[in-house]
C-alpha cells in the first residue's frame, strides 16, 4: 500500500492545465486534480445490453467490497492516456488494444469522503466485449469478482426508478476458487461516484446502441 501512496501523478488546475506532480497520498489529501483511466465493458446478447462491473477487493484502502467500473486506475506522471490500457490487463486479465476502445470523453468530478478528496479528470472509454465471464483473470489485491447487469436495469437504478438491480457473475473466495453469484444490489453497494457520472456512462452506451 505504501508503494501505491508514493506513486507520482500529474496535477492540474481547474482549467486542466498541468501545474506539477505530486504523490498519490498528497493528491488525495490536498485534493489536487489528477488524471484517471476508466474503461467500461459492455456486451450485446440478443435484444439485451449488459454492463460489466468489478467487485473491489476487501484489501483495497478505498471502497473495499463495493461494485465499480470494469477496470480503472490513475495515470502516472510519465504516462499518456493510451498507457491507461494497462489497467485492463492488470486488473481483469483481458487483452485489449487502445484502438478498440470508444471514447466517452473526459468527465470532471469530485468525491469527498472524510479526509479523502478525489478530484479526478476521468478519461472514460467503452469496450464492447464478446468475452465470457470465464475469460476474466483477476488481480486479487485489486479485484475480487466480476459481475454483469442489464443496461436497462442499471439505467433505472441511477435515475431512481428502481431500488435494486440483479447482478450475476463470480467472486474469488479466500481459497482462490470462483464462486458463482446472483444477487440484488442497491446504490449503496456501488462506489459513490456522482450520479451525473453514472448517467454520463449510461447515455454514452445508449448512444452506441442507437447508432
Amino acid at each position: 500500500m505504501e508503494i501505491l501512496e508514493n506513486e507520482m501523478l500529474k496535477i492540474f488546475d481547474q482549467h486542466r492545465n498541468q501545474i506539477g506532480v505530486a504523490s498519490r497520498e498528497e493528491v488525495h489529501r490536498v485534493g489536487y486534480w489528477h488524471e484517471a483511466f476508466h474503461c467500461w465493458f459492455f456486451s450485446r446478447e440478443g435484444d439485451a445490453c449488459y454492463i460489466y462491473l468489478q467487485i473491489r477487493s476487501k484489501m483495497k484502502k478505498d471502497y473495499p467490497n463495493l461494485i465499480d467500473i470494469t477496470a480503472a486506475g490513475h495515470l502516472l506522471a510519465h504516462e499518456t492516456v493510451d498507457d491507461g490500457i494497462r489497467e485492463i490487463k492488470e486488473e481483469i486479465g483481458i487483452d485489449v488494444s487502445f484502438n478498440e476502445l470508444i471514447s466517452a470523453g473526459i468527465f470532471k468530478y469530485s468525491v469527498v469522503k472524510g479526509e479523502f478528496i478525489d478530484n479526478e479528470l476521468a478519461h472514460i472509454y467503452l469496450y464492447e466485449t464478446n468475452h465470457s465471464l470465464h475469460d476474466f483473470i483477476l488481480q486479487r489485491e485489486e479485484v475480487s469478482g466480476i459481475v454483469k447487469v442489464k443496461w436497462r436495469e442499471f439505467y433505472d437504478l441511477w435515475i431512481g426508478k428502481i431500488d435494486e438491480v440483479n447482478i450475476q457473475g463470480f467472486e474469488v473466495n479466500k481459497e482462490g476458487q470462483r464462486a458463482l453469484i446472483s444477487r440484488f444490489a442497491s446504490r449503496n453497494h456501488f462506489v459513490p461516484h456522482d450520479t451525473s457520472y453514472y448517467e454520463h456512462v449510461i447515455q454514452s452506451i445508449q448512444k452506441i446502441n442507437e447508432d
